[in-house]
């Protein structure tokens, strides 16, 4: 009864965050529009054209986000008789979770690593690199597998894959806004150079903070969802020792994902760079050592 209240709890908030996130995106591209379109006369056509870009956007996220994701990382989609071994795994596991059966997806990759996406558990999608599914015993895929569609039910997918577009977009816009001061000013601009000079001064702020406001975004997601997938996954295999045993062989592990990047380095089981040291205070996964601890406490 717990276990489903804290579920339900982290559905709602993934439910608002992703309407919080949809929002404040809408709100500084429609913002930015109307400063560079109305404020300093660059013409209302770019006013209108952020109102369009922002909305566009924003619903490309939600029905094609997984796409992008799963394209960006070379992931090929299965069926049941090209890795029965897999995919009768995922069919088993989502028997017991109650949950639709995702589209299953391979990376070939010898890297340990995979993941979950798409907008709900109808439209959900998980993706295994072929190293993972070489290297780990069946107990300990199964826990991996299972904290994948944890994230699928608690609905962590929309939240997640809604990020990859949206982060991208902001360091699109900012590039774009700076890059239109320096080969093209505006009306207002052309006449005024403290007004051409201001607009610089925006368009390398932007150009510069993107990147940490994108990293802010993907950090505000909170590394608790990796906390309760694991429980979930845990729960929902009824062995917490075969993910705590997957993630310590994920974790030792110096293989990086040759495809991955930035803006779906989220989206992973693991920190697909396997970088250490002074990153890993941004990274958005919490350390191996902290859930293996936890999942052996349960």
């Amino acid at each position: 009864m717990v276990r489903e209240k804290i579920m339900y709890s982290q559905i709602d908030s993934n439910k608002r965050k992703t309407v919080f996130l949809v929002t404040i995106f809408l709100i500084l591209i429609i913002a930015l529009g109307w400063f560079f379109g109305v404020y300093i006369g660059y013409g209302y056509e770019i006013f209108i054209f952020a109102i369009i870009f922002s909305i566009s956007t924003s619903l490309f996220s939600y029905y094609k986000g997984d796409k992008i994701a799963l394209m960006s990382t070379g992931a090929k989609e299965i069926k049941k008789d090209d890795n029965p071994y897999v995919y009768r795994m995922v069919e088993n596991l989502c028997i017991t979770a109650g949950v639709q059966t995702p589209r299953v997806h391979i990376i070939d990759s010898p890297a340990l690593n995979a993941f979950a996406t798409g907008r709900d558990p109808e439209h959900s999608s998980i993706a295994l690199t072929t190293g993972i599914i070489e290297a780990l015993e069946n107990e300990e895929l199964e826990g991996v597998i299972a904290h994948e569609l944890s994230h699928v039910k608690n609905y962590d997918i929309r939240l997640m894959t809604i990020v990859v577009v949206l982060v991208g977009m902001i360091s699109l816009v900012a590039d774009m806004f700076f890059r239109a001061r320096l080969f093209g000013g505006g009306r207002k601009s052309n006449s005024n150079n403290n007004s051409g000079g201001i607009i610089m001064i925006i368009g390398l702020v932007l150009l510069i903070l993107s990147p940490i406001i994108a990293e802010l975004i993907k950090l505000a997601i909170s590394r608790k969802r990796e906390f309760l997938a694991d429980a979930s996954g845990a729960l929902l295999t009824r062995y917490p020792e075969g993910l705590a045993k997957a993630l310590e062989k994920i974790s030792n592990s110096d293989v990086p994902l040759a495809r991955a990047n930035s803006a779906t380095a989220h989206l992973f089981i693991s920190n697909p760079f396997k970088k250490k040291g002074f990153s890993k205070f941004f990274s958005t996964h919490p350390p191996a050592e902290e859930r293996i601890k936890a999942l052996r406490g349960m």
